[in-house]
């Protein structure tokens, strides 16, 4: 197996040079192996010309397309480290991270090419901002480009993190990190040559990056790459490409479940989907059966972090084996489920999860005292996430540390209100949180997006709640909104409604 990028698409574009790498449907392009790789050395020589030495963080605030890729996977390519920026990020999450990361080039999208030259401004220009067409960079001959020798060790990626409860982390990630996660999720999909994803997640998302990009990259198989998600595109999408799987995140499972369904010739299509693989948030097992029951593509739930190159659990191919509710069994890692006091919890009992494996990152950038909290001296990652894992291996996540409700001392899943939200008829998407309460502590509120042309009173839900949760765990407070903050990957920012409530 490659140890690095470069080595694995070095490896590709030598033994299948025409074979389709990227379809871009908007310009409607192929990008084969033999032209990622050329592209990856003329972006090696670009780099060069800049001054950006071997080792350090080049950034690129694009949406998804053949620049995007060429950029995330020719900055690897080249030696440097890659550091894609969220397009969606507020300017104080955009100016820390490119200032921390010390990157000198951002290459960028016209529209956002004015508050990138802003932040520059104010830090003395320190980056310099290339602004590139989304369908394909303007890059100089490769030419005899010396390429700095690279090992599995070296750094290959910077992710910074959501900061909804503090400024961002750069959690640092090798090349052996993100190709431990691509064999893992290639592995145990059985991908192939022949396979063929259909993605719309994000390239400044670790989903969209290492499931959605490195794992077919792995198996030598092709992805296709809308700029964005749309609802009304996706099935047009399966119907002319004929992916074999499908890349989503509930969000999009919501979305397409409400909206206009597939026609008879897109319906055929998807009989050659082997599956969807499904990640990033919880996905509630109500949405889980319809998905399956309307469309005829099973689901395969699974779980990543950006620490660990967006691998932990994953149920099985093998639908019989699939416990819906859980993301699964351990991938590529090993797992343990933690007691505050330190010590491993029974089955069924709930703490924290930890990992450890070769995708865990190197650490968080410029941050050791961090990295020492996160990761221990054996290599156990805490995540954050709580959850327990029955007496079968199987996990269950039940939320994160700083998002539990504890109302009058009990714990409560703001999943397990979530979830009973969603068996009402006209509720598309709904997040709880707990809110300062004098008497209990905390409170629960429930945020609520409602289906297009649906209506339902607050007494309705009321009723509804008392009926799937009794008193004690139904929302004192309803609050109907239009949408729900949320991350790149489209999981619900949950300590974000506070800001507004």
């Amino acid at each position: 197996m490659a140890a690095t990028l470069r080595e694995l698409i070095d490896a590709h574009a030598t033994a299948r040079p025409h074979a389709p790498f990227l379809f871009a449907p908007e310009p409607d392009r192929v990008v084969p192996y033999e032209a990622l790789r050329a592209g990856a050395r003329s972006l090696a020589a670009l780099l060069d010309a800049l001054g950006v030495p071997a080792g350090e963080p080049v950034a690129f605030m694009l949406p998804n397309g053949i620049s995007a890729a060429q950029l995330f996977l020719g900055v690897m390519y080249a030696g440097r480290v890659v550091a894609p920026q969220n397009l969606l990020a507020q300017d104080s999450y955009l100016e820390y991270a490119l200032v921390h990361s010390g990157a000198r080039v951002v290459f960028a999208a016209q529209e956002h090419a004015p508050r990138l030259r802003a932040i520059a401004a104010r830090h003395a220009d320190c980056f310099a901002v290339r602004v590139c067409d989304v369908d394909g960079l303007d890059l100089p001959a490769a030419g005899d480009t010396a390429l700095a020798p690279l090992s599995a060790g070296d750094p290959a990626l910077l992710m910074y993190t959501s900061g909804t409860t503090g400024q961002p982390k750069g959690a640092l990630l090798s090349h052996g990190n993100l190709l431990a996660s691509g064999a893992a999720v290639s592995a145990s999909l059985e991908l192939g040559h022949d396979d063929r994803l259909l993605s719309s997640l994000p390239l400044y998302h670790i989903n969209g990056q290492c499931i959605a990009t490195i794992s077919p990259l792995v198996s030598g198989g092709s992805i296709v790459m809308p700029h964005r998600f749309s609802v009304s595109q996706w099935w047009p999408l399966v119907e002319r490409y004929r992916p074999t799987w499908i890349n989503v995140v509930p969000t999009i499972i919501a979305y397409l479940l409400n909206g206009a369904p597939p026609d008879d010739a897109q319906r055929d299509a998807c009989r050659a989907v082997r599956f969807a693989r499904s990640a990033s948030a919880p996905l509630p097992p109500a949405q889980h059966r319809a998905f399956e029951e309307r469309f005829g593509i099973s689901v395969i739930e699974a779980m990543g972090l950006t620490e660990s190159a967006s691998i932990a659990f994953s149920n099985p191919l093998d639908a019989g084996r699939r416990k819906l509710g859980s993301p699964g069994l351990p991938l590529g890692v090993e797992a343990r489920v933690m007691r505050a006091e330190g010590s491993e919890a029974r089955a069924g009992e709930v703490g924290e999860v930890q990992l450890r494996g070769p995708s865990v990152m190197m650490g968080y950038f410029r941050a050791d005292d961090l990295t020492a909290r996160a990761i221990d001296r054996d290599g156990w990652l805490s995540t954050g996430d709580l959850g327990y894992r029955d007496a079968e291996g199987y996990y269950f996540i039940t939320g994160r540390l700083k998002e539990l409700i504890i109302k009058g001392g009990e714990n409560i899943a703001p999943r397990e209100i979530d979830e009973a939200l969603l068996r009402h008829p006209a509720v598309l998407e709904c997040a709880a949180v707990g809110v300062p309460d004098p008497d209990y502590g905390q409170e629960i509120l429930a945020c609520v997006v409602l289906k297009p042309g649906e209506h339902c009173s607050e007494d309705d839900l009321r009723a509804h709640c008392l009926r799937e949760l009794g008193r004690y765990k139904s929302p004192r407070y309803l609050r109907f909104v239009n949408e729900l903050p949320k991350g790149a990957s489209g999981k619900v920012q949950r300590l974000k409604l506070l800001e507004t409530s």
